[in-house]
């Protein structure tokens, strides 16, 4: 996510040199190339100039203290500059109303159809009842597809598939919503081109006859200036409320997304990074703001390590590790919750530090089928106590794993040490919690 971007920015803040203070002369080339790294990402070069401009305006003649560098100082500002251009704080969206109506818009192939099934499955995880309306009547397959993300996310999906009246589709989807108790309604529209005026006028059509309480606009991070330009045709025609960014996992500069909240003033409220329906987050500027400067997002990762946390399945493994009975059962299970949290790069990349280690690795969920080949390629007593694992078992794992024995053993290392570190924690635990009562007597 904005890779190319925060190696680049990381690059031109190392080129500020001098102690003491931020000077015209010993800041001007940090400035040049933090403005190159913005247009070379696709960064609007207007938007790109008036940030620049704003951190050259706080940096000048700012005092340094002792215990921080002139870099450090500039990442500060960087980071508020970069946080205030993708519009300061997270924005909620608008689920009021009985039912709220959200309106989904955006280009072909924008991810709009994907976002819309993700955004139910969010809503439906929170307890709320939720009605999909397919209102693509132009694309082939459009309403199937809605219908098998309905089935993967559990949401019940309205559609017509002989009526090609978007409108007619939309109002009884609501009445259906009504009758059945649902007090979420999502319509997915079709995705039009902004030159035609047509299909331009059926969505501005939409949106005046169901009054939503919400309308997004979905665009695809990877478009570049198109993005922007797009953006704000769009919400010329339609005013809409928010703007959703999909496909920032793809290999993209990513940089005129951060452009549209500066060009059409309205909020990012979603964005998207895989095609699993968990892979969508609410947009934090401050929070994107520490990634793209490699600082990291650790509220993010705790606050999806909350979302796939099971408590029961947490203290079943504390009892296991305080008997030192911890197996490779476990370890699969451990494997799991990971999984659940989301794409495997990108909870990496939450790791301050860690974003700039992993740029051209490639870290994905397949990082664990050798892992998981090992262990289901062990007998039931050998997962359970893996002690029993000698020389020649080893081998068979291998063998039965379509992996080396040198893979195994390397498995068995790094199980025996995580271990070891769970039995030295538990211990440090236990030792805390005597000295906590010894003092309160």
């Amino acid at each position: 996510m904005f890779d190319s971007l925060s190696v680049k920015l990381d690059r031109a803040i190392k080129t500020l040199k001098g102690q003491g203070k931020i000077s015209e002369i010993n800041v001007a080339s940090t400035i040049k190339e933090i403005r190159r790294a913005l247009v070379e990402a696709d960064v609007n070069y207007k938007v790109a100039k008036e940030v620049t401009d704003g951190i050259k305006e706080k940096a000048l003649g700012r005092d340094v203290l002792i215990a921080v560098s002139p870099g450090q100082l500039l990442t500060k500002i960087v980071h508020e500059e970069l946080t205030s251009l993708m519009g300061g704080s997270q924005a909620d969206i608008n689920i009021t109303g009985d039912p709220a109506v959200i309106l989904i818009s955006g280009l072909q192939g924008s991810g709009k159809t994907t976002f819309t099934g993700k955004l139910a499955n969010r809503l439906k995880k929170q307890g709320r009842q939720v009605l999909l309306v397919a209102c693509d009547i132009y694309r082939p397959a459009a309403i199937d597809q809605l219908k098998v993300l309905g089935e993967q996310v559990g949401v019940e999906v309205y559609a017509e598939p002989e009526n090609k009246n978007a409108l007619q589709i939309a109002q009884n989807g609501i009445a259906q919503a009504k009758k059945t108790g649902k007090k979420i309604v999502i319509v997915d529209t079709a995705g039009r081109l902004a030159v035609d005026d047509q299909m331009m006028a059926e969505i501005e059509g939409l949106k005046k006859s169901l009054k939503p309480t919400e309308t997004l606009f979905v665009v695809d991070s990877m478009t570049g200036q198109d993005a922007v330009n797009t953006a704000k045709t769009f919400n010329e025609r339609l005013n809409f409320d928010g703007v959703v960014l999909t496909k920032l996992d793809g290999d993209t500069r990513g940089g005129a997304a951060l452009s549209i909240r500066a060009v059409v003033d309205k909020p990012i409220k979603f964005i998207s990074t895989g095609e699993k329906m968990d892979a969508i987050d609410l947009f934090h500027p401050d929070r994107m703001a520490q990634r793209i400067l490699g600082m990291g997002d650790v509220v993010s990762l705790v606050e999806k390590a909350q979302e796939a946390f099971d408590q029961q399945e947490a203290d079943r493994i504390n009892k296991k590790i305080r008997k030192n009975q911890f197996g490779f059962d476990d370890f699969l299970s451990q494997i799991d919750q990971i999984k659940k949290m989301g794409n495997i790069k990108d909870l990496m990349g939450m790791i301050p530090g860690m974003g700039k280690a992993l740029k051209d690795v490639d870290v994905d969920d397949d990082s664990f089928k050798p892992i998981e080949a090992i262990i289901k390629s062990m007998t039931p007593k050998e997962r359970e106590n893996p002690d029993l694992i000698n020389g020649s078992r080893r081998q068979r794992i291998a063998k039965g794993s379509g992996t080396s024995v040198q893979e195994v053993n390397n498995l068995m290392k790094q199980f025996e040490q995580m271990r070891k570190m769970m039995k030295t924690m538990n211990k440090m635990g236990g030792a805390k919690a005597a000295l906590g009562n010894m003092m309160r007597r």
